[in-house]
């Protein structure tokens, strides 16, 4: 697999390219936003272990830059607790129009993608990825919450059947995803929800149940 850094409109990202590429053919795509501190590299090995032949895989950078140790520089897609809304305002909007121009993209089928996010980007495939059903087979929120449900909830379409996973650890406040997995329940959806005996991380065992809906949910190119 290779993966190759990009500049769009708004955001940096990293496409990871199936191996035996064939430019000429549609790949069912793979969206992850990474999380509070981390980077567009972030989630870029978790493509090896979904499927290294029938996927292109899609990694953004977060635009808001933060210091996360001496000499470390990671990025958010917000700052908690900041006052700053407009900033959080900017980023929505870049992450949107970035979401647009990845999704117009003539190569690629309107129903062929997927959104996975880990921590703040599970949030933010929350925020964008249920109100468009139409762009996204499935969302996979891992290690997240659901914020501002009220304001989610008045984007969401009328059909509710989106395939939705969820997966949250014991010994990381698992309250927070059991409140977004009734909250969904509440609004017609069916999420499948799992919690494991982890922190704040991706584990094999996450990634054993993972995988598998994703190839279902997506099922990958078949270039045999």
């Amino acid at each position: 697999m290779e993966a190759q850094a990009h500049r769009g409109k708004d955001l940096s990202y990293l496409t990871v390219y199936p191996e035996n590429y064939k430019p000429e053919l549609q790949y069912p795509v793979v969206i992850m936003l990474h999380g509070f501190g981390a980077n567009m590299y972030d989630l870029a090995n978790l493509a090896g272990a979904i499927h290294t032949k029938g996927y292109m895989y899609v990694c953004p950078n977060a635009p808001i830059p933060v210091q996360i140790g001496p000499g470390q520089l990671g990025f958010a897609w917000n700052l908690p607790g900041s006052p700053d809304d407009d900033q959080a305002k900017r980023s929505d909007q870049k992450l949107g129009s970035f979401l647009q121009e990845v999704l117009d993209d003539p190569s690629r089928a309107a129903k062929n993608s997927l959104l996975l996010g880990f921590s703040q980007g599970g949030g933010l495939t929350y925020r964008f990825g249920l109100p468009r059903p139409d762009r996204f087979a499935g969302l996979a929120a891992l290690s997240c919450s659901l914020r501002d449900p009220d304001a989610v909830k008045q984007s969401l379409p009328e059909v509710r059947d989106q395939n939705i996973f969820i997966a949250h650890g014991t010994q990381d406040n698992p309250e927070r995803a059991q409140e977004a997995s009734e909250f969904l329940k509440s609004e017609g959806y069916s999420p499948l929800y799992k919690e494991y005996n982890m922190g704040h991380e991706i584990t094999q065992e996450v990634l054993d149940d993972l995988v598998p809906w994703i190839h279902q949910v997506l099922p990958p190119l078949d270039i045999s």
